[in-house]
Parts: structure tokens; C-alpha cells; sequence
């Protein structure tokens, strides 16, 4: 596939999880309008647990109400899968997309989203895999990188989360995704040294361009943001989400 398609990047840094939401309806809006190319956002979230929309409040396995004394946020989202832990450490992507300029399968989407992941964890040595029956990527037998997507009209958001120099220890609080019978791993843990975010970003976004075909357009967020509000001149956005 050629690289013909424009894709913007914008590394977001860190930010609240329900701030990034918030910013990813923005864009879907606009991208499902033609107002905007496909966007793929980069970011680190504050910790966070989060229930896709077919999770199972049993998996978590900490008391809501000692969530907070931790400094954990929990949201329910409409995105697909279980539970599963965001934080400092994790690069988070979030690819708004609109599949009729690429192809109509939601399958074949999140087997694309994989191979990104694959692609990305080669040149540190790392054969990622998929594994049979689950949605993800798999290091050694332990999940590196959980997705969870939400398509409406062939426009997607939401995404994955790769575990870099993730805490892992987050991850004791909750059932991850539901699976009982696997562990959870980084980059980190797998090479035995801490990595450096920009550089396992940039991966991610050479992965994009060779498994879709897009050229990667790099914004700064103030950029962006300029941009994507030139986009809702005509209609501004209210969106709020239940948070506990």
C-alpha cells in the first residue's frame, strides 16, 4: 500500500484520562464530518483504571472507595473489552479513523492495530505475538499491549496502551481484560532497562505508516488544537462522561 494518506500526530504528553476523552470526541466529530484526516493522539495518562463497555465490575478487585487514597480514577467507557490499568509509563494511542479510506473490517482493523504493535517491539528485540481467542499483543505469554476500540459509521477512537516503563504493580488491583490465566509485562521488564518514550512513540508512528499506508503530518498540540477548533467554528462540543 502506498503512503498517500495524510495522518496527523500529536504527542499529548501526559494528561487526565477524561480530558483526552473529552479531546478524542472532539476529533471524532471532525473526522466523521470530513474536517479532519485521520488523527492518531500519543499520550501517558494518570493512573487510571478503566471498564469497557462489556467489563465486569468483579474484576476489579480493590474497593471503589479506596481508589482515590491511591490516586486512582476509575471511568466506564464505551469502548470494547474489560478492565484495564492506564498510567505514567504506558504509551497510549488513540487512532481516529476513518476506515472508508482504508477498508470496511473491523476485524482486520484490530489485527492492523496489532501489527503496528509487532512492528514496533522488532527493533528492540522483541517478537511480539498474537494470541488465539484474545485481542492484543503478547511478549514471552504476558500481554505488552491491551486494545480496545469504538467504530460508529466506520470512524474509530479509542485505541491501545503499550506498556513501556509501566508500574506493573497497578495492574495487581484488576483482572486485566478479564483473563485470569496471563500476566502483563513491558518494555521495560523485558529488556531489564527504562526506555525512552519519544523514541518507542516514534516507533509506533513508523508503525502506522507502513501497516496503513499513511504519512505521518507531526503537529505540536498548540497547533492542533488551533486546527481543531478552525474545524468546530460552526458547532461547539458538550460532552461529559460519569467518572467515580
Amino acid at each position: 500500500m502506498g503512503s498517500s494518506k495524510t495522518m496527523y500526530v500529536v504527542n499529548l504528553g501526559h494528561t487526565d484520562y477524561k480530558e483526552c476523552w473529552d479531546l478524542q470526541c472532539r476529533v471524532f466529530k471532525a473526522r466523521s464530518t470530513g474536517a479532519m484526516v485521520d488523527t492518531l493522539l500519543l499520550t501517558e495518562h494518570n493512573h487510571t483504571y478503566t471498564i469497557g463497555r462489556t467489563g465486569d465490575t468483579n474484576h476489579l478487585l480493590e474497593r471503589e472507595e479506596d481508589l482515590g487514597a491511591r490516586g486512582i480514577r476509575l471511568y466506564f467507557n464505551d469502548r470494547g473489552g474489560g478492565i484495564t490499568y492506564h498510567g505514567p509509563g504506558q504509551c497510549v494511542g488513540y487512532p481516529i479513523f476513518d476506515l472508508r479510506g482504508h477498508y470496511f473490517d473491523l476485524h482486520r482493523y484490530l489485527r492492523d492495530l496489532e501489527e503496528v504493535i509487532i512492528r514496533t517491539l522488532c527493533p528492540f528485540g522483541l517478537a511480539g505475538r498474537r494470541m488465539e481467542g484474545y485481542t492484543g499483543v503478547w511478549v514471552g505469554g504476558e500481554k505488552i499491549c491491551a486494545i480496545g476500540i469504538k467504530s460508529s459509521r466506520w470512524v474509530t477512537m479509542h485505541g491501545f496502551a503499550l506498556n513501556v516503563n509501566t508500574d506493573l504493580s497497578f495492574f495487581d488491583g484488576i483482572i486485566p481484560c478479564g483473563i485470569f490465566e496471563r500476566g502483563v509485562t513491558s518494555l521495560q521488564k523485558c529488556l531489564g532497562r527504562t526506555l525512552d518514550m519519544l523514541e518507542t512513540a516514534r516507533g509506533i508512528v513508523a508503525g502506522f505508516e507502513s501497516v496503513f499506508g499513511v504519512r505521518a503530518h507531526e503537529l505540536v498540540p498548540g497547533q492542533f488544537f488551533e486546527l481543531l477548533e478552525d474545524c468546530e467554528k460552526e458547532e461547539g462540543v458538550q460532552i461529559t462522561h460519569e467518572v467515580v
